[in-house]
């Protein structure tokens, strides 16, 4: 792509959002960030880059903001993840994930702004019935959470725009140049757990240990967050180069255990990770295994980092920045 285009990164103080965000930099672009950083340690410094702080809910607020800038495209990361939250809260998943997703598309068709690419999940696909699941794997996801993505990918068809949705399976590591990483608060994902009981010589809780797995512990499929920016960039060119919608799944292929992910960290780390065995998470199921040869082959996309050690690498040299910053109260930046 070579001209600068405005895109809205909705959820761009986020995680992933916060990656997408260098990447769009550092590609020539121009990011406009919206996020009401509610779970969010403190903010990160988005040196050079606007941030806009409320709901997508208030849209009054997002209608303005649309009014004043032209965007090119958004991306949309805003959304609730947590699986365990959304079995207990189904009604805050529905309107915060999708209804709230209906008000942006919605916007962006009064302000004519064309081009959409959704952060969407693994978990709209529910017990896996073959594996690796490809694209044409059946949808009958099995929490609120998953449920709330398909339904916005379900909605992108009555729309008049040009979308890609992207279905993660398991995003982690951090930016190699520690300019961000993972930021929130009440970690659940399992890389950041693992190293803050090393770093912090806490204990990690083991969420069941029953599962029809080779050593009875979940098996999932880490993408480096880096190599997910990729692919969302990819996807932007892709659909205004060919003007074709379509959803790719994003994984490395390759599926790594509970145990194994815990064993590799405490190689990587150099520290003994303390376990304790806990109840099943409901709506987790046991093997998601990614096929990404759809995205491979029609956008060109492979991934950088595909070995699980340079995502515990990058997510540990991360963390143990995060933690010197919080010491010394220093923010870390992006620029």
């Amino acid at each position: 792509m070579s001209r600068q285009l405005k895109i809205l990164v909705t959820g761009g103080a986020g995680y992933i959002g916060s990656h997408m965000v260098l990447k769009l930099l550092e590609s020539g672009h121009d990011p406009v960030i919206l996020d009401a950083l509610l779970n969010k340690t403190k903010p990160l410094a988005l040196i050079g880059v606007p941030l806009h702080v409320f709901n997508i809910d208030d849209s009054e607020k997002l209608n303005a903001l649309f009014c004043i800038e032209k965007f090119d495209v958004v991306m949309h990361f805003a959304a609730f993840i947590e699986v365990g939250e959304s079995i207990l809260y189904p009604e805050k998943y529905d309107r915060n994930n999708f209804k709230n997703t209906l008000i942006l598309l919605n916007i962006m068709k009064q302000h004519g702004v064309n081009y959409f690419i959704f952060s969407s999940t693994a978990a709209i696909f529910g017990e896996p019935q073959y594996t690796p699941i490809d694209e044409n794997h059946p949808k009958n996801p099995v929490n609120p959470y998953g449920l709330s993505k398909l339904n916005c990918e379900n909605a992108l068809c009555n729309f008049d725009l040009k979308s890609i949705s992207l279905r993660y399976f398991n995003a982690a590591g951090a930016d190699p140049l520690l300019r961000t990483g993972y930021h929130l608060h009440g970690d659940t994902h399992l890389i950041p757990r693992a190293l803050k009981a090393a770093l912090q010589n806490t204990t990690l809780n083991v969420n069941g240990r029953d599962y029809k797995t080779p050593d009875g512990t979940c098996v999932r499929d880490y993408i480096h967050v880096m190599d997910l920016c990729d692919a969302h960039l990819l996807a932007m060119d892709y659909l205004i180069q060919c003007q074709k919608s379509g959803a790719y799944n994003l994984g490395n292929g390759q599926g790594f255990s509970v145990q194994e992910v815990i064993d590799a960290a405490q190689k990587i780390t150099g520290k003994k990770i303390k376990t304790q065995d806990a109840p099943r998470r409901a709506g987790d199921p046991a093997i998601l295994l990614s096929d990404s040869q759809l995205i491979q082959k029609e956008l060109n996309w492979k991934p950088k980092y595909p070995a699980l050690e340079t995502i515990l690498q990058h997510a540990w040299a991360w963390e143990k920045n995060r933690v010197l910053s919080i010491e010394f109260d220093t923010k870390p930046s992006l620029h």
